[in-house]
């Protein structure tokens, strides 16, 4: 692995939103959340950074780095509400060496170059940014680490919180042409499906979009960041549904049946598609799976795309 493999799940911890639950001590911010980040010392003083939140930033780093401990600072407090255990948000950042002071990656100052992510205490989001609001600038030094025979050296993370990460579909509304399921959304926009009287079911994959969105267009091999129900054409019933689950969702557009990949690759972040699957581009392939034989009804509301990342020479 990388070190900017390494860094990146360090970063990101958990993958998918949670629920916050809130432990609020009266400063406005979960208690725990707020303890997370670790104290400044001479790591962090060895680091100076300039520019815009929202922008890449400048960093010179006095290499190398010699940190004993996770140490973090915040550079530009941001305002609104805090952040919450568990909460998803956009962000950007970038990784440096802490032995070379060389940039080791950045992401998610361009679109489609980077997936909102949980804001968890145990994780490196949650130790550099704590229970800040939007617009913070925060940096985290990562002690140099061995995994067996492997060492990776202390790394430096310049994060920017740049938003609490949409759990819908934000798009203009748009009709869906005749002879599409109704789709009625409730008041945090989970759909809620009506198969009409008499539908007919197509040969092959049906799309139409609900809500236009205006972010990063969904290329195919992308990991996307979605919301989405799912329901049998037969009989309306619900079969799967992140939103029951209480929680958006990610995967690669290589990873799906072929009918939902068709419902995601073309279309821009912030849209809601609704697909139309017929067996044949759902499960038809797969003996003996439940859904083998059903035409299936699939609301998106795409939320988030991270383009896959050319192959290292």
């Amino acid at each position: 692995m990388s070190a900017a493999a390494a860094a990146m799940l360090l970063l990101a911890g958990c993958s998918n939103a949670e629920e916050p639950t809130s432990d609020a001590d009266g400063t406005g911010g979960d208690s725990t959340l707020c303890d997370a980040p670790p104290a400044a010392g001479d790591a962090i003083d060895a680091v100076d950074v300039s520019g815009e939140v929202g922008e890449p930033a400048e960093v010179s780093i006095d290499a190398p780095i010699e940190a004993a401990d996770f140490e973090s600072t915040i550079l530009v407090e941001g305002e609104g509400e805090p952040v919450e255990e568990g909460q998803s948000i956009v962000y950007a950042g970038s990784i440096y060496d802490g032995d070379s002071g060389e940039l080791i990656t950045e992401q998610g100052y361009e679109p489609g170059t980077n997936l909102p992510a949980a804001v968890a205490s145990e994780t490196a989001l949650g130790m550099a940014l704590g229970c800040a609001t939007p617009g913070t600038r925060a940096v985290l030094v990562v002690p140099g680490q061995s995994e067996g025979e492997t060492s990776y050296p202390s790394q430096v993370f310049v994060l920017d919180f740049l938003e609490v990460a949409p759990s819908a579909a934000w798009g203009e509304d748009e009709e869906a042409p005749d002879g599409f399921p109704e789709v009625e959304l409730g008041e945090d926009g989970a759909p809620t499906v009506t198969v009409p009287d008499g539908f007919e079911t197509p040969d092959e994959t049906e799309l139409a979009t609900l809500k236009q969105g205006d972010g990063a267009e969904v290329e195919d091999g992308d990991t996307v960041y979605v919301q989405y129900a799912g329901v049998k054409a037969s009989d309306g019933t619900e079969f799967d549904s992140s939103w029951s689950r209480g929680a958006p969702t990610q995967f690669s557009t290589g990873g799906v049946i072929e009918g939902f990949t068709k419902a995601l690759v073309g279309q821009k972040v912030g849209s809601q598609v609704i697909a139309v699957i017929p067996p044949e581009e759902g499960y038809g392939a797969s003996e003996g799976h439940e859904l083998q034989d059903e035409t299936l009804i699939f609301v998106v509301d795409i939320l988030g795309t991270a383009h896959a990342q050319p192959a290292a020479e």
